[in-house]
């Protein structure tokens, strides 16, 4: 084994305290917030046919992401961290079975590497605080992907019906999007490594039966809140078909632009997004992709022992594919990390297999210095920024320091070895720092944040709270355990009874001051789009300059 048990043990201890410290992060705005929110309604509503955001119906992402986390609700309460729970358990799937799926490739000699590559991805890390559809998709297509391949290489039903499996879950996540990338990844290893006899198998129609038993549960969901009720208008149409959207619609809207804003032109959106996203593997991704590919080349994509073309060329496939797309996001990558995971772990055992001695150590020398460095600005960052929380963050810094340093100074002869370890323990310091001293105080200048806790201390009566029609607020309904009601600025004066509350912004509160009303409490709170942040926010001394104002007031 590459890596001993004890390093391993090590480095899952320490990304398990990174995931759970990001589990009691406040809520973001605004999907995240306003997926809690929603999922929380069908808890409250014990209601899980239909999807609503705020008072209107939602066409967009289907329901399991809404049904997981609906159901924490109703096992665990209404909380920030069981709404994160499903996606972590389904972040840990897929970290499971891309090792799987890594093991199966290459052996059991770099068992855990391809877990511990997908767990310290920085976008994946994010994903499980800043909570959308994205992680149970991720999941699921490493699980539908695995079980898949071991059935193209054993012919086992159980593999077979398990790859379905995994593919509905992520086809009722986001809809075809799984079903494109699980078909791009598996093609390409069925025509490389000549699986076609597996495929025209009968075997297929009973997954395919199976399949469709799967999806039953979206697509009767999505018949009985727009199929029945030909009269609701959507965007300004009547007569939608939610069958049809789900298995249509959905998918090539995106990719077409239609019904969406034209977000990118930029055609190398996702292949400069991966820089970032992917950290710290990018450079070793990119520079392995372009390795097996030329291996594939030069002979002539002829089948090779021990080498597998699916996570390089279906990796490229994939992104030329929605590189095209009218409407582009950096979490659309993440569905792709635990493959890219196997492809950089497969990368570097091929080189330590072929005793590539200085080149590992020139990437591991890479990794160091670039992550040394990104680790000291991010610690910089986050405490010039921000005042230090708790004695207790710097007490678990300087263990994580002090055991790298240690194991730097003990590992010589390994350079696999110290590439594995010191990449990921390095992403071990950057999101500790980041989901213990960095966001959990950037977030309370999220107002929604700190409105909850006034709402909290004084024990306001949601059945008694307003949210500002149209405002972007979800945490204060989540927070507040209600769907909250809304209320437009004009009907204030009117609307509004003695002793009622709401939340609005300084344009509206200005204007209910100019109508006449006369407010018996107001509390003035702090407001910044944390999601774009500018360094004239992060400087503590010009910060006050980039705030606005919310409000929460009591008629």
């Amino acid at each position: 084994m590459i890596l001993s048990k004890k390093d391993s043990y090590l480095l899952y201890g320490f990304l398990l305290l990174v995931y759970v410290c990001g589990l009691f992060i406040p809520i973001m705005e605004n999907d995240s917030a306003q997926h809690a929110t929603m999922a929380m309604r069908m808890y409250l509503e014990n209601d899980f046919l239909h999807i609503y955001k705020g008072a209107n119906d939602y066409l967009d992402k289907p329901h399991m992401h809404f049904w997981l986390s609906a159901i924490s609700f109703k096992i665990f309460g209404i909380h920030a961290w069981s709404y994160r729970l499903p996606a972590l358990i389904f972040t840990f799937i897929g970290a499971f079975y891309s090792n799987k799926l890594a093991v199966h490739f290459y052996g059991k000699k770099i068992n855990h590497i391809a877990a511990l590559v997908f767990l310290s991805v920085q976008a994946v890390i994010l994903a499980n605080h800043d909570v959308r559809t994205d992680a149970v998709l991720t999941g699921a297509i490493a699980l539908a992907i695995y079980n898949f391949v071991k059935y193209l290489d054993s012919s086992k039903l159980s593999n077979l019906i398990l790859g379905f499996l995994g593919l509905a879950i992520g086809f009722s996540s986001k809809g075809q999007l799984a079903v494109f990338i699980c078909g791009v990844f598996l093609f390409v290893h069925i025509v490389y490594a000549n699986k076609w006899k597996q495929v025209f198998s009968w075997k297929v129609l009973v997954g395919l039966t199976a399949y469709v038993l799967f999806i039953s549960p979206v697509l009767y969901a999505y018949y009985v809140q727009f199929d029945l009720h030909p009269e609701k208008v959507f965007n300004g149409f009547n007569n939608i078909s939610g069958i049809r959207f789900i298995l249509w619609d959905q998918s090539f809207n995106r990719l077409t632009g239609t019904g969406f804003k034209n977000n990118s032109p930029d055609y190398f959106f996702f292949f400069h997004t991966i820089l970032w996203a992917f950290l710290p593997w990018p450079i070793i991704m990119y520079a392995g992709m372009f390795s097996h590919l030329k291996k594939a080349i030069s002979h002539r994509f002829k089948k090779i022992e021990g080498f597998e073309l699916m996570s390089s060329l279906g990796t490229l496939l994939v992104l030329l594919v929605i590189s095209t797309s009218k409407f582009k996001l950096p979490h659309y990558l993440n569905s792709l990390f635990s493959i890219m995971a196997v492809l950089v772990v497969g990368y570097l055992w091929t080189l330590h297999k072929n005793k590539k001695i200085k080149l590992l150590s020139r990437w591991a020398n890479f990794q160091i210095g670039l992550f040394v460095f990104l680790s000291v600005f991010v610690l910089c960052l986050s405490f010039w920024a921000f005042t230090l929380s708790s004695w207790l963050i710097i007490i678990g810094i300087v263990v994580i320091v002090t055991l790298l340093i240690v194991f730097l100074k003990t590992v010589k002869e390994a350079p696999y070895r110290k590439l594995i370890v010191s990449s990921v323990g390095l992403m071990v310091l950057i999101n500790f720092t980041l989901n213990t001293q960095f966001y959990p105080n950037l977030l309370q200048y999220q107002s929604g944040i700190t409105a909850s806790k006034i709402i909290k201390k004084n024990k306001i009566d949601p059945e008694h709270l307003y949210l500002r029609d149209g405002i972007e607020a979800w945490s204060v309904s989540f927070y507040a355990h209600k769907n909250l009601k809304r209320v437009k600025v004009a009907n204030i004066p009117n609307q509004l009874k003695k002793g009622e509350w709401v939340y609005l912004e300084e344009a509206s509160f200005l204007k209910t001051k100019e109508a006449g009303v006369v407010w018996s409490k107001i509390y003035p709170l702090e407001h910044y789009r944390i999601t774009r942040l500018k360094l004239k926010f992060l400087n503590p001394s010009t910060r006050p300059e980039t705030l606005t104002k919310r409000y929460l007031v009591q008629r």
